[in-house]
């Protein structure tokens, strides 16, 4: 479909001549999802859809008992700003709220703001240069504080400032927020910008009090007690953080939603193992509910049967994949390894990260290991689908690996290693403890081996490696190994923010303290111009082919090894309902969660 006839069928759904139904079908029909066929209707003049409030059957608030949570990587923090990974979201969003909030069909939900911004209206502007929001009245802090536009512009404020080191600091850096009145802001973009609803939405939007963090904006931010011991709008109010072993929290009583939440206190438990996790939630009982079931089908299917829960898997932007160092991990330079000033002295040659692709056999990995929990991908965008590229392949061919490196002058040596110029392909190949992991690490090394590339396996705990520990080596934004392997993926219904990763200036350093996003230190000024001309293309078609340009940037260049696309994949008791979505936070309709009686 032309620009032309799209934008006169969003003319003909505005004016009531099409239904908004019969535009989603026109929608799919060309390949469009659901999510991103609403964004182009809020594109082109019509509101963003509004995520209808869910099928909630308490009648009261509390009454509920103690909600168990098993979260097996456990939080090291409760500042939202400096979450570097979801576990830290996850706990962060017991406490905190953004001003709206992302369902599973990839609509907006308002949490903290009255209602979603839209053309109608006049909130979301024409020219796509600003969005204003209105803030629920009437809402407090934990600490009986009102919560005011003075807040939200704090949050602005707090999260730009370099010295903060924010990890949401890219989405709040080129905007402007100004106050309208005390319940009313409005967000100014330096350029029409197509995806507004990035800062204060989802998880980088969650909102922290102003009066308690406004002494320890900058330098000090690490310094204030409330990183700690959160005080926030949500459903439950602090009780106690242990990092890396517990979080709790008892209820709101004067949360601003009407008979919510349904439990009494909440126990966000860590550590153990994703298969001690499924266990607890699915064989035994103890546990309510498990995150991220990074598990072999085979067992949960096994674990099912117990009838204690069920297993939820919810489509998704996430990916497993394997990073490519582009700096060298051995060498210090400032007191820093990986440095940006310095290059992989073997890794820089795209032969040999063009064999390493063909060395991951992702067939095997998903049949053997993931199941009905991971597809074998080509591509690092992965979902929406709209934004799946269709110009990208995977394949396993040890052969082809073998003559590539023999065409770019990789020899063996009388150690069966290949090498050039004195140096060898022997990497450090590091993940987090996890069995599919370690499994899929075990499938890379044998293939390697095979093709005379010697391959060092090192797993790290899970708390740690996902840590937000700036002085521990182990963590994954440090990536002191060649070569290594996570899960990660947009958190939004659009892939922009997730694609800042291979932007130069998100290059992860001891000078942000690890906070960039940039983990592989991939410079490439093409890709960091189609990205910064993406930012500004309201034409959403326009918009999608740059995307899948970037992504196949990242891909083609051996960037990253696409290995597997992950759903999300929980463990939940048969006795509770919740609503879980791949674009937010797992905790981030935690209001609305009930057990049956």
């Amino acid at each position: 479909m032309n620009e032309g006839r799209l934008r006169h069928l969003i003319g003909q759904v505005k004016s009531g001549k099409v239904s908004r139904r019969a535009f989603l079908r026109r929608m799919a029909a060309a390949g469009l999802t659901a999510p991103m066929a609403t964004q182009l209707l809020s594109l082109g003049g019509v509101a963003m859809a509004q995520s209808k409030a869910p099928v909630y059957k308490p009648t009261k608030r509390g009454g509920g008992g103690v909600l168990k949570v098993l979260w097996w990587q456990a939080p090291t923090l409760l500042n939202p700003h400096f979450a570097t990974g979801t576990k830290d979201q996850d706990g962060s969003r017991l406490f905190y709220e953004p001003l709206a909030g992302w369902d599973q069909d990839g609509n907006l939900r308002p949490l903290l703001a009255e209602s979603i911004p839209g053309r109608e209206d006049g909130t979301l502007a024409a020219d796509g240069k600003s969005v204003t929001w209105k803030l629920k009245k009437n809402v407090k802090w934990h600490d009986g504080q009102p919560f005011t536009a003075d807040d939200v512009v704090f949050n602005w404020q707090y999260a730009r400032d370099p010295a903060t080191a924010a990890v949401t600091s890219g989405v709040y850096t080129d905007i402007t927020v100004e106050k309208v009145d005390t319940h009313t802001v409005t967000v100014k973009f330096k350029e029409p910008t197509p995806f507004w609803a990035d800062a204060f939405v989802g998880p980088v939007g969650m909102i922290i009090p102003k009066h308690l963090f406004a002494d320890y904006i900058g330098a000090k931010s690490r310094e204030a007690p409330t990183n700690l011991k959160p005080v926030g709008t949500g459903p439950y109010m602090f009780k106690d953080f242990k990092p890396g072993d517990m979080v709790s929290g008892v209820i709101n009583p004067n949360y601003h939603q009407d008979n919510r939440p349904h439990f009494d206190a909440i126990e966000m438990k860590g550590g153990g193992d994703a298969v001690s996790a499924a266990r607890a939630v699915l064989q035994t009982g103890e546990f309510d509910f498990g995150w991220n079931m990074q598990v072999e089908d085979e067992i949960l299917t096994r674990l099912e049967k117990a009838g204690k829960g069920r297993v939820m898997i919810n489509e998704a932007g996430f990916i497993e994949h394997i990073q490519i160092n582009f700096t060298d991990p051995s060498t210090e330079v400032d007191g820093e390894r990986s440095s940006i000033k310095t290059k992989h002295p073997t890794l820089s040659d795209p032969a040999v990260r063009q064999a390493l692709a063909l060395l991951v056999d992702k067939d095997s990995v998903e049949k053997h290991i993931y199941g009905r929990t991971g597809r074998a991908s080509a591509n690092f965008i992965y979902n929406p689908e709209r934004f799946r590229s269709k110009n990208t392949k995977y394949e396993f061919n040890v052969d082809k690996a073998i003559d590539i490196l023999e065409k770019a002058g990789w020899k063996k040596g009388a150690d069966g290693i290949r090498e050039k110029d004195g140096k060898k392909l022997k990497y450090l190949y590091q993940t987090s403890i996890n069995q599919p992991r370690q499994k899929t690490q075990a499938i890379v090394k044998q293939a390697c081996q095979k093709a005379g590339i010697e391959i060092e396996l090192k797993s790290v705990t899970a708390s740690v490696f996902f840590s937000s520990d700036v002085s521990n080596p182990d963590t994954y934004p440090h990536f002191y190994a060649d070569l290594q392997m996570y899960n990660n993926g947009p958190q939004q219904p659009d892939p922009a923010v997730f694609l800042r990763q291979f932007c130069s200036w998100e290059v992860a350093s001891k000078a942000n303290k690890w906070q960039g996003r940039n983990i592989t230190r991939w410079q490439n000024k093409e890709y960091d111009d189609v990205f910064n001309a993406a930012q500004m293309e309201i034409d959403p078609l326009k918009r999608a082919a740059m995307m899948i340009k970037m992504n196949d940037m990242a891909v083609n260049d051996h960037v990253v090894i696409p290995v597997v696309a992950r759903p999300i994949v929980t463990a939940v008791s048969n006795k509770l309902t919740c609503e879980l979505s791949g674009w937010d936070t797992n905790t981030w309709d935690l209001a609305n969660w009930f057990r049956e009686s």
